[in-house]
């Protein structure tokens, strides 16, 4: 592994689901480091690749659980509008998801293609479909296989919930750039001072070695994995190498 100096850091993006919560549980640990990254004054963004939530709804259900500090989350959501029109331009859009999915993509200026209609769609985008069925999955692959334009929030195949449960995924989000860069630009910082710490090699290590940023891989159960530059196994332990810990505050 890389020596990454995490007290020397600015700032710190951390992933939301598996990492930071779990469902509607903040994992050991995790609101008293935010906190304390905050009073030493970093800089602090929040991503998850739900594609049900916007940002808004993510700083909403943080500020519930009593991370008050969180001030910029994203979600694909704010994103997957602006993705489609940089590779496709305004688009008529196939929506296999959930309502705010479909709104963000409106929302961008792409016109909304209803099911029965599907032959008039020139892009498809699959999100996490509570409504799914198998005529929709159908009506989905179709299009997708017509157009040959398909575009989806994540590739993540699982969503952790609490109680080590998990709710399955769909697969713009991460490892894609767009997310990862959006995240920087909040920050105002360079890449090279803001860490990705995550529970996921293959969406949060990955997406932010390709955009040049620091990575922390979240492993309770511990890893010998490669590619993160620094494994912690709690947040204590990242309170302690960033800086922040107990004992750095008494000093």
């Amino acid at each position: 592994m890389a020596a990454v100096e995490l007290g020397a850091l600015a700032g710190f993006v951390f992933d939301l689901d598996g990492c930071v919560w779990n469902g509607n549980v903040l994992n050991p640990g995790a609101g008293e480091t935010l906190a304390a990254l905050d009073r030493a004054g970093r800089r602090l963004a929040f991503v998850s690749n739900n594609s049900r939530a916007t940002g808004a709804d993510l700083r909403e259900r943080l500020h519930a659980l009593g991370v008050t500090v969180a001030q910029h989350a994203l979600s694909p959501l704010e994103i997957i509008g602006e993705v489609i029109i940089e590779r496709w331009s305004r688009s008529r859009v196939l929506v296999m998801g959930a309502r705010e999915m479909e709104d963000a993509i409106a929302g961008a200026g792409h016109a909304i293609v209803d099911f029965k209609d599907w032959r008039a769609a020139t892009v498809v985008a699959v999100g996490n479909d509570f409504d799914l069925t198998y005529e929709r999955l159908t009506v989905a692959a179709l299009a997708a296989a017509a157009t040959g334009r398909l575009v989806t929030p994540n590739v993540d195949p699982r969503l952790p919930v609490e109680g080590g449960e998990f709710l399955p995924g769909c697969g713009v989000g991460k490892p894609e750039p767009p997310l990862f860069r959006m995240a920087l630009e909040r920050l105002e910082l360079p890449p090279s001072r803001v860490a990705m710490v995550g529970d996921s090699l293959g969406a949060d290590i990955l997406g932010a070695r390709g955009v040049g940023m620091p990575t922390v891989l979240y492993a309770p159960q511990g890893s010998t994995a490669a590619e993160p530059d620094v494994v912690v196994r709690s947040f204590a332990e990242l309170a302690r190498l960033a800086g922040v810990g107990p004992a750095e505050n008494s000093r």
